[in-house]
């Protein structure tokens, strides 16, 4: 058999041979340039697409923010118990109209005949029609131009039984595009096909017909690429597009130098490009992406008073949301956050998370208050003083209401988190050390920081049967007159021990698990009826 194909080889001339290996060798050449131009051009694709998909999901966001604005400024409105059109009413309408961003005028209905409104103590215009959409929350929406100033500017409304608020449309899509080419925007009724707001020249018949109220839709046509994302709730579908003149030109410069060069620069490109992917692919990039995307979530679990069971407050506990549903715990991705320099970006998530959750129902329980838990490096800057007494003032919440827990390893460096953490506390926080006894445990820090509550960690509340190091801590506590905070409780037996020994306030399962913000606050109003009744 050898010898055959030995033989088979030897009848092939010197000029066939050659042939054969020129051939392979430009095809081996060839090929990897061929290759790397094609996949180039499909990545620079995916990437204008994405880019185009990520500003359509800004613009929803935005549309989302402004409409539930709207939403808040109503329920707002309608606590009003006055007499319709007086004073006081006309009042609460301007103020409604000047503290809400996004809403230009309030009018007062009846039977759907305006009455009055924020600029008018009276009004002349005529009755709204059927609202054009119904949201599944019962507020009612139109595109309208009913006006106490005789123009003809189409606003959006949003309304109830007898207040609608009037928004700009362009409120809904005033987003900025960061991208390296003018994206464009056009907000679209789902039912009419109108165009209600528009940045540009609006789209064309042939992209309207392809809106759907069901599914994201992304295509090609009139040298444009397109994204077309319903929002069924509002009634609305958002249109993005921008020129494809940009990816053309991009792709035929860079075909024009790949194929003169050869293998070499084909190899270095790919090896160059596998390894920025990579490098996109690592933990810290995909904790970066969930920061931008605000993929990060804030769960809830309650604090009760030992003595009643009654809710005093709720710790508020991050969780990182996974694209297949799972949630990854803090002493996950913490560190990572820490250890990248990401914490104090996403520190401000956190905190914008937990006035944007339960700003509303603090406000509507002044008694109640929510723990935030802050890390070493957050000390270090005036920064997140700054932003919660921003916040906290925007929600027109009591200081005393944002509590904010510490370690012990924040206390390690005196000289550096004493600036920041006398500003909280000077701005009405109380100040807890979380996981008291697993640190830096250490007098003369309890005594010089000032601080107001002790967080015994659940480490000790666990071993209250065989070890007494518990009762150290509470009589430490009491001797420095700080008030209690027990984690982890988990049996009557524990939550017993502890309320006689003095500990005041606690958590855990015993009470309830960390909750969504949905259900946390179905928790807590069951727990404050049945302590009021």
């Amino acid at each position: 058999m050898f010898i055959s194909i030995k033989q088979g080889f030897l009848v092939m001339t010197n000029r066939r041979l050659v042939s054969l290996i020129t051939g392979v060798l430009l095809f081996a050449v060839l090929l990897p340039v061929a290759l790397s131009v094609w996949l180039s051009h499909r990545q620079a694709e995916e990437t204008f697409m994405n880019e185009l998909d990520t500003f359509s999901r800004l613009v929803k966001m935005r549309a989302e923010k402004v409409a539930a604005q709207g939403k808040t400024a109503l329920r707002h409105l309608d606590s009003f118990q006055g007499e319709p059109c007086s004073p006081a009413h006309l009042l609460m309408m301007r103020r409604a109209s000047y503290t809400f961003r996004y809403v230009q005028e309030v009018i007062y209905l009846n039977h759907n005949i305006p009455q009055c409104s924020s600029l008018e103590s009276g009004s002349e215009a005529t009755a709204f029609p059927p609202p054009e959409k119904v949201t599944n929350d019962g507020f009612r929406a139109w595109l309208t131009s009913h006006n106490d100033l005789g123009l003809t500017q189409y606003m959006v409304a949003i309304g109830t039984e007898h207040h609608i608020i009037m928004t700009d449309p362009q409120s809904f899509i005033d987003v900025l595009s960061s991208g390296s080419w003018p994206i464009n925007i056009a907000l679209i009724g789902l039912n009419t096909k109108r165009v209600i707001a528009s940045n540009s020249q609006a789209p064309g018949a042939d992209v309207l017909r392809q809106v759907n109220a069901q599914h994201s839709v992304q295509l090609q046509a009139s040298n444009a690429a397109w994204n077309i994302t319903p929002v069924p709730e509002m009634g609305i579908a958002i249109i993005t597009w921008a020129s494809l003149t940009p990816l053309e030109t991009s792709w035929l410069r860079l075909l024009a130098i790949w194929l003169p060069v050869g293998l070499l620069l084909s190899l270095g490109i790919a090896l160059f490009l596998i390894r920025i992917l990579r490098r996109l692919q690592s933990p810290r990039y995909r904790l970066l992406d969930a920061i931008r995307a605000r993929e990060i979530e804030m769960f809830y679990q309650p604090i009760v008073a030992l003595g009643n069971g009654k809710i005093v407050g709720a710790e508020a506990l991050v969780r990182w949301r996974q694209r297949d549903g799972g949630l990854l715990f803090p002493d996950t991705f913490i560190p990572l956050a820490e250890q990248t320099g990401l914490m104090p970006q996403l520190t401000k998530l956190i905190i914008e998370k937990v006035f944007e959750d339960m700003g509303p129902w603090l406000s509507a329980h002044p008694d109640q208050h929510i723990s935030i838990n802050l890390e070493p490096s957050d000390l270090l800057t005036s920064t997140v003083p700054t932003q919660i007494h921003t916040l906290v003032t925007q929600w027109q919440l009591a200081a005393s209401q944002i509590a904010l827990e510490v370690t012990e390893r924040g206390f390690a460096d005196p000289a550096t988190s004493m600036p920041t953490i006398s500003a909280l506390r000077a701005a009405g926080h109380a100040i807890y050390i979380d996981d008291f006894g697993t640190g830096y445990s250490s007098l003369s820090y309890l005594q010089n920081m000032e601080v107001d509550i002790i967080k015994i960690d659940k480490s000790f509340v666990d071993a209250l049967a065989y070890k007494n190091m518990t009762t150290h801590i509470v009589e430490m506590a009491k001797a420095l007159k700080l008030a209690m905070v027990a984690e982890g409780i988990e049996t009557e037996g524990q939550l017993a021990w502890l309320y006689q020994h003095g500990v005041q306030y606690g958590q855990g399962w015993l009470y309830s698990k960390a909750l969504p913000k949905e259900r946390f606050i179905a928790w807590a109003e069951r727990n404050l009826e049945d302590h009021t009744t």
